[in-house]
C-alpha cells in the first residue's frame, strides 16, 4: 500500500517553462530576483503550449513540521480574519500597491538627475520682488498677485539643499500614481527676516519655483514641467516633473520650495496673530494697530507648513522603524481613503495625515509595534469613527514650548484640529468640519460591515470606488463661482478673505456649509462637499484665476422619513428663538395655527406628489443661497432627480408612479376584504394574495383607473364586450392585475387534473355571480381566471388549490404504479400560485421600509426594456436585483433616492462576478451566516449545471428559480457591457454640467448590431405614450381624460397588445432561426438577430423544409434559410401592424 500524502498548508510554487516577462510584469520579476532562480527556461517551438510543473520537494521538505513563524501566521489568520482568504487578499493587495525594487531603482535614478540639475541653477542679479525682467517670457510665476505689489528684493541662487521628504523615504509611497516629494531649500540670503508679512515669503517662494522651472524646462532629462498647488492651497505652489519617455505617466516628482530650517520663529505664526495687514491688502488707510488687526490663521499655517517637513519626516521615520507593519498599514489606509475620494484636493485627509495618525496611535499606545497591517487599519478606522476632532482636537507634541498655542486657541481658529509634533502647526487647518464628519461616517460604516460574515469585507472596504454621485442620495453643484465674491461681501467676510489671500471660493465655503446645515437640519444624515482638485497648469501659462475653479459639488445623505416633509415647523410665536427662525427663512416664514391648537412659525414648501416632495431639499437650498449668499437659482445645478424624467408622467402634478401604485393597492385591499367576506361559497377562501408587480409598487407604469369613451366602441354580439369601431386605433392597453385566491382543502377535491380545472372554472363562475350580486361589479369568468372590472381597473382572480402542482407531477405507468415526476407545467403553476404571491408580499414590505425602492425598480426595468433586455432579465429578476441593493448596500448606505439606486443597479449589473458568486437577496433577514456558506459551497460544487445568473433567496437556496430560463451567457455579457457603458455615460452627464443634458441617451438602444428591423405602425401600438421619446402626435384610444373611474358597465378589451401577440407568433414560427427584441413600453421597432448556426447548410429532408430553400452543389443537396421568404412572412404575419421590414445586413451569407 502507498503511504498517504500529508496535507501541505501552502501549495508548491509553479513556474512556467517559458519564463519570459514583459515590462508590465515587473513585480513578478522582482519576486524572481529575491527568491531562488526558477528552472531554466526552455525555448518553446511555435504553437507549443506552456506546461506547468510543480517544484520537486525532497521527502524531508514535504513532511517538515511547520516553523514557529508559520504557526503564528496560521493562528493570526484564524483569530483576526473571517477566513484566511481575507488575509491572502490583503497580502496580495499590498504586493500590488507597494513599489517594486525595479521601480525604486528607476525613481532613484530620476531623483539623482533632478537633484544634479537643481544644484546647477544659475545666479541672477538682485531686483525688486515686483520686477520679473530676469525671468524669460516663456515661464510665468505660479501665483495670483492680489494685491499687485509688495516690498522686498529677490534673486535666484542655487538651493542650499535638496532633500527627499514625504512618503517615498518612509516607504509608504504606493502605486498607481507614484508621487515623490523633493524639498528645495531657498538660500538664506534670498530671504529677509520680515518676509512672513504681507505675502512676501509666498511670493518669493513662487518666484524661486518659476526660476527652477525655467532652468529645468530646457533639459532633455526632464519629460514635462507643470505647476500645481499643494492640496489646492494657492499660497503653496509646487513644480511637477515627469521623466521622459514611456515612464512619464507612472512617476511624478513634486518639487516643494522651503525656507532654511529655523529661519522664521514658529511663535510668529500663532493662529491668533496677524501677518497680512489690512492697509496693505485693501490699499486703504486704516487706524488698525497690529494687536487690533484680525488674525490670519490659514495664512500663518501655510507659511509654517513649509518650515517643518524635514522635522515631520524625522519624527515619523523614528516611529515607523519601531513598527514593522507601519508602511503596510499606511498603504492600506491610503487605499481606503483613495476609494472614498478623501485623499486629494483642498482640505483632504492626505497620505501625510494618514502617517501622522498612525504615529499618534503608536505614541498614545492605542496600537502596538507588533500589530499587523490589518490591525493597524482596523484600529485607525475605529479611532476615526469614535473621535470627533472638530470638538476634541489631538496633538502629537509631547512637551510644546511656552509659545505654542493651546488646543483651545486652535479650535477657535480652525474647524478640525490635529497638531503636529512641534505644537505650533494644525495639520488639518484647511479641512472643513463636513469633510471630517464624512471621514467619520465612512470609518463607522466600514467597521459595521467589516465583521459581517455575509459581506465580502475586502471588496467593500478596499476595492469598491465610492464617487460622490453614487454615494450621496442627492447632489447639487454651484456654477459660476465668481458669484461667491458677492456672498463674501454680503456676509462681511473681508478678514477671512484676507486670511485666504483672496480665495473667495474657500472663504465662502465654510459659511455656505453652515447655512445648509441650519436649513436642512433633521432632513439629512450627512452633508458632504467635493474637495477642490489640485489644479495643474503649464509653466508657460498664468496661474488660473479663482473663477476658473471647477464647480463646487455638494452631496446629501438623506433621512427618507423626514427629507420629503413639506412643512418646516418652527418655535411658538412668543419664543425668543422665533426671531432666529424668521431671520433664517426670511419671507417664507409665517405664523400658522395647527390642529393641536399651537400657533408657531412655519415654512410650507411646494409638493403634492412624491416626486415633488423628494425635491423639497432643492427648494430649501436654492431659497437659502439666494436669501443669505446672493447666489441666484441659475447658479445651482441640482442633479438629485434628473434620471426620474424617464418614468415621469402627468403635466399638472408630475409623478413617478407612487400615487398611481397606491391607488391600485388601495383598490386591491378593498377587493381582498370583499372576497374574504363572501358567503355561499362551497369552500372557504383561505388566502387572497396579489401576484402582480403593481401591488409591490414596482410596475414601470402602474395601471391607471379608466373611464371609457363609449363612442369609440361597438358592442360585440355574443359576449356583449366592447370592441373598437372599424378604422379606430388600437384601444388603450388595460393591464389585468393578477390576484391568487386559495380555496381550503377538502376530501371532495378530485385527484384528476382535468376535474380540478373544471372545479376551478366553477369557482370562477360562482365568484362572478356573488361579486355582481353584492357589489355590482362587471365580471367575466373563464376556465383559467375571472376578470373583475372595479374602480376603472381590471383584477384577474385565479382560484388555486394547494395540491394541484402535486397532482400534475403524479402519473400512472404501464404497470399501474403511481410515478411522481417533476415537469414544467407543475413548476409553472407553483411559480404562479406560490412563489410570485410570496415575492410580491415580501417586496411590498420592503417598499414600506424604503420609500424609494419601487421607483428604483421602475427606473431599472425601464432601462432594461429600453435596451431590449426585458425578455432576458424578467420583471421578478430585476426586482430582486434592486432588492439586493437595499438589503446589502455595503459599502454604501441604502439608496435614499431613485437616481442613486439606479446608478448602483447599473454598477451591480456591470461589475458583479456572476461566474464565481451567487447573488444573495436576504429577504426578511432569514438567511444566516451558515446558510451563506452552504449556498456558496453548493453553488461552487454544481456551478456548470446552474443558471449563469444565480440569485439565492431564503425560499430558493439551490435552484435560482427566477433566472432558470434566462439570461443566456451571451445575453448576460451583452447586458453587462451595455450597463457599464450606460453607467459611464450617465455619471459623466450628471457630474459635468457642460455636457449635453439628455439622460434619455442611455435609454436609446444601439440598433446597428441587428440584422433586420421591423417597423411598426404607431397607431396600432397601444402603449405608444410610454416610449422613451413619445411622439408629438397622439391617438384617441377610447378613454376619457379626467373622468370618474367606473366599476359597472360593459367590459372593455382586456390585455390586448398586438405587439406582444405578434412577437409571440414570430418566436413560435422563427425562433430556431432568429432572436426577436422589442421595447414593451411603446417600442415601434422589433429588432431581429439571425442565429449563426441556423445558416449552416443542412442535409435535405422533406420534413424540415419550413422557411428553407434548396441549394445544389454537385451531387450534394443542402437546405439553407430562405431569407427573402422569411422577410415576406414577417410582413404577412403582421399585416396592419407592420409598416415596413428593413433588412440591414447580409449576415445570412455565412
Amino acid at each position: 500500500m502507498k503511504k498517504k500524502q500529508a496535507v501541505v498548508e501552502e501549495p508548491p510554487k509553479m513556474y512556467p517553462l517559458d519564463s519570459s516577462h514583459g515590462d508590465e510584469e515587473e513585480d513578478e520579476e522582482d519576486e524572481m530576483e529575491e527568491n531562488e532562480p526558477p528552472i531554466k527556461a526552455k525555448r518553446l517551438k511555435p504553437g507549443e503550449e506552456v506546461v506547468y510543473h510543480p517544484v520537486k520537494l525532497s521527502r524531508n521538505d514535504l513532511y517538515r513540521p511547520p516553523t514557529a513563524e508559520e504557526l503564528n501566521q496560521l493562528k493570526e489568520a484564524e483569530s483576526l480574519f473571517h477566513c484566511s482568504l481575507l488575509k491572502m487578499q490583503m497580502d496580495e493587495l499590498l504586493k500590488e500597491v507597494v513599489l517594486s525594487e525595479r521601480r525604486n531603482q528607476q525613481i532613484t535614478s530620476f531623483i539623482q538627475t533632478v537633484t544634479k540639475l537643481l544644484q546647477s541653477v544659475p545666479v541672477s542679479p538682485k531686483v525688486e520682488v515686483n520686477d520679473l525682467s530676469w525671468l524669460s517670457g516663456a515661464v510665468k510665476v505660479p501665483f495670483l498677485l492680489m494685491p499687485k505689489t509688495t516690498k522686498g528684493k529677490f534673486h535666484m541662487a542655487p538651493p542650499a539643499s535638496v532633500d527627499l521628504i514625504g512618503s517615498y523615504p518612509l516607504g509608504t509611497c504606493i502605486k498607481p500614481n507614484v508621487k515623490v516629494d523633493l524639498a528645495v531649500t531657498i538660500p538664506a540670503e534670498v530671504l529677509q527676516p520680515k518676509d512672513f508679512l504681507n505675502q512676501r515669503y509666498p511670493r518669493k517662494r513662487a518666484l524661486y519655483l518659476a526660476g527652477l522651472a525655467q532652468h529645468l524646462k530646457s533639459s532633455p532629462d526632464i519629460g514635462t514641467t507643470r505647476f500645481s498647488c499643494l492640496h489646492g492651497n494657492r499660497l503653496r505652489p509646487v513644480l511637477l516633473l515627469t521623466p521622459p519617455g514611456k515612464d512619464s505617466s507612472r512617476l511624478t516628482v513634486c518639487v516643494h520650495v522651503c525656507p532654511p530650517p529655523g529661519f522664521f520663529k514658529p511663535s510668529r505664526f500663532h493662529p491668533n496673530r496677524n501677518n497680512v495687514r489690512t492697509e496693505w491688502y485693501t490699499g486703504l488707510q486704516t487706524s488698525h494697530t497690529e494687536s487690533s488687526e484680525p488674525p490670519t490663521p490659514h495664512y500663518n499655517s501655510s507659511v509654517l507648513g513649509d518650515l517643518l517637513p524635514r522635522a515631520h519626516l524625522q519624527f515619523v521615520s523614528a516611529l515607523s522603524s519601531q513598527c514593522s507593519a507601519f508602511s503596510d498599514g499606511v498603504a492600506l489606509l491610503k487605499v481606503w481613503l483613495h476609494q472614498r475620494e478623501l485623499n486629494q484636493g483642498s482640505g483632504c485627509f492626505s497620505g501625510f495625515l494618514a502617517s501622522m495618525l498612525l504615529a499618534y496611535l503608536l505614541i498614545t499606545h492605542r496600537i502596538s509595534n507588533t500589530m499587523t497591517a490589518y490591525q493597524l487599519l482596523r484600529n485607525s478606522l475605529n479611532f476615526l469613527a469614535s473621535t470627533d476632532l472638530t470638538v476634541n482636537g489631538i496633538s502629537l507634541a509631547k512637551d510644546p514650548d511656552c509659545t505654542a498655542p493651546s488646543l483651545v486657541d486652535f479650535h477657535s481658529a480652525f474647524q478640525v484640529v490635529f497638531v503636529d509634533p512641534s505644537g505650533h502647526l494644525n495639520m488639518c487647518a484647511e479641512m472643513t468640519a463636513c469633510t471630517y464628519k464624512q471621514l467619520q461616517h465612512e470609518a463607522s460604516l466600514s467597521l459595521q460591515f467589516w465583521d459581517n460574515p455575509t459581506v465580502d469585507g475586502f471588496h467593500c472596504l478596499l476595492m469598491t470606488p465610492k464617487p460622490m454621485i453614487r454615494t450621496s442620495d442627492h447632489v447639487f453643484q454651484l456654477h459660476d463661482l465668481v458669484k461667491l465674491q458677492s456672498s463674501c461681501k454680503k456676509q462681511n467676510l473681508l478678514s477671512e478673505l484676507m486670511d485666504r489671500s483672496g480665495n473667495y471660493v474657500q472663504t465662502a465655503l465654510p459659511f455656505i456649509l453652515s447655512l445648509l446645515h441650519q436649513g436642512l437640519g433633521q432632513r439629512i444624515h450627512l452633508l458632504t462637499h467635493s474637495l477642490s482638485p489640485d489644479l495643474e497648469w503649464s509653466v508657460e501659462s498664468e496661474a488660473p484665476k479663482y473663477k476658473a475653479h471647477p464647480p463646487l459639488s455638494f452631496g446629501l445623505l438623506l433621512k427618507p422619513e423626514l427629507a420629503a416633509s413639506v412643512l418646516e415647523r418652527g418655535p411658538p410665536a412668543d419664543n425668543p428663538k422665533a426671531a432666529e427662525f424668521r431671520q433664517l427663512w426670511g419671507p417664507r416664514s409665517e405664523l400658522r395655527r395647527f390642529q393641536d391648537g399651537a400657533i408657531t412659525e412655519a415654512v410650507l414648501w411646494d409638493g403634492k406628489s412624491s416626486w415633488q416632495k423628494r425635491l423639497v431639499p432643492k427648494q430649501i437650498i436654492t431659497h437659502l443661497l439666494q436669501l443669505h449668499a446672493d447666489i441666484p437659482e441659475s447658479c445651482v445645478r441640482y442633479v438629485g432627480a434628473m434620471v426620474d424624467d424617464v418614468i415621469k408622467r402627468g403635466s399638472e402634478v408630475p409623478s413617478t408612479g407612487e400615487e398611481e401604485s397606491l391607488v391600485v393597492v388601495q383598490s386591491y385591499d378593498d377587493l381582498s376584504r370583499k372576497l374574504w367576506r363572501l358567503e355561499d361559497l362551497p369552500l372557504a377562501i383561505t388566502s387572497v394574495q396579489g401576484a402582480h408587480s403593481a401591488l409591490r409598487y414596482t410596475q414601470v407604469f402602474p395601471p391607471e383607473p379608466l373611464k371609457l369613451d363609449y363612442s369609440f366602441y361597438d358592442r360585440e354580439k355574443i359576449s356583449r364586450s366592447l370592441v373598437p369601431k372599424e378604422g379606430k386605433p388600437c384601444p388603450h392597453y388595460i393591464t389585468p392585475i393578477t390576484v391568487i385566491c386559495h380555496m381550503e382543502g377538502s376530501g371532495k377535491w378530485p385527484h384528476d387534473r382535468l376535474a380540478i380545472r373544471h372545479i376551478r372554472a366553477a369557482f370562477h363562475i360562482r365568484l362572478a355571480e356573488l361579486l355582481k350580486k353584492h357589489h355590482n361589479y362587471t365580471c367575466k369568468p373563464g376556465p383559467t381566471h375571472l376578470d373583475v372590472w372595479k374602480d376603472g381597473l381590471v383584477f384577474r382572480i385565479q382560484v388555486a388549490y394547494h395540491r394541484e402542482p402535486q397532482v400534475l407531477r403524479e402519473s400512472v405507468n404501464a404497470e399501474g404504479l403511481l410515478v411522481v415526476r417533476d415537469n414544467e407545467e407543475a413548476q409553472a403553476l407553483e411559480m404562479a400560485t406560490i412563489h410570485k404571491p410570496l415575492l410580491t408580499s415580501t417586496l411590498h414590505g420592503l417598499q414600506q421600509q424604503h420609500p424609494c425602492f419601487g421607483a428604483v425598480c421602475r427606473l431599472a426595468k425601464r432601462w432594461l426594456a429600453a435596451q431590449l433586455f426585458s425578455e432576458d432579465i424578467a420583471e421578478d429578476t430585476a426586482d430582486l436585483l434592486v432588492a439586493s441593493l437595499f438589503l446589502q448596500p455595503a459599502p454604501f448606505t441604502s439608496p435614499g433616492s431613485p437616481q442613486v439606486g439606479f446608478l448602483r443597479f447599473l454598477r451591480l449589473l456591470s461589475c458583479f462576478d456572476w461566474r464565481n458568486n451567487p447573488l444573495f437577496v436576504n429577504l426578511n433577514n432569514q438567511l444566516t451566516a451558515a446558510d451563506y456558506t452552504e449556498i456558496k459551497n453548493d453553488f461552487m460544487a454544481s456551478r456548470d449545471s446552474l443558471p449563469v445568473m444565480f440569485i439565492a433567496t431564503p425560499k430558493d437556496k439551490k435552484l435560482s428559480l427566477w433566472t432558470k430560463r434566462a439570461p443566456s451567457i451571451q445575453m448576460l455579457q451583452r447586458v453587462m457591457m451595455v450597463a457599464a457603458e450606460s453607467l459611464k455615460v450617465l455619471e459623466h452627464q450628471l457630474i459635468d454640467g457642460s455636457q449635453m443634458q439628455d439622460v434619455r441617451v442611455i435609454m436609446r438602444p444601439p440598433l446597428d448590431a441587428y440584422d433586420v428591423l421591423i417597423h411598426l405602425n404607431p397607431k396600432q401600438v397601444p402603449v405608444l405614450s410610454q416610449a422613451v421619446d413619445p411622439p408629438a402626435v397622439t391617438f384617441s384610444r377610447g378613454v376619457v381624460a379626467d373622468g370618474t373611474p367606473q366599476s359597472a358597465g360593459a367590459l372593455p378589451v382586456i390585455d390586448y397588445n398586438p405587439v406582444t401577440l405578434y412577437l409571440t407568433e414570430l418566436r413560435e414560427a422563427f425562433g430556431d432561426l432568429a432572436l426577436f427584441f422589442c421595447d414593451p413600453y411603446g417600442g415601434t421597432v422589433i429588432s431581429v438577430l439571425w442565429k449563426p448556426k441556423a445558416f449552416v447548410p443542412a442535409p435535405f429532408k422533406t420534413s424540415q423544409m419550413a422557411a428553407r430553400t434548396v441549394e445544389v452543389t454537385g451531387d450534394e443537396v443542402k437546405t439553407i434559410p430562405n431569407v427573402e421568404a422569411i422577410l415576406e412572412d414577417f410582413q404577412v404575419l403582421g399585416k396592419g401592424l407592420v409598416k415596413s421590414v428593413e433588412a440591414r445586413t447580409e449576415k445570412w451569407t455565412f
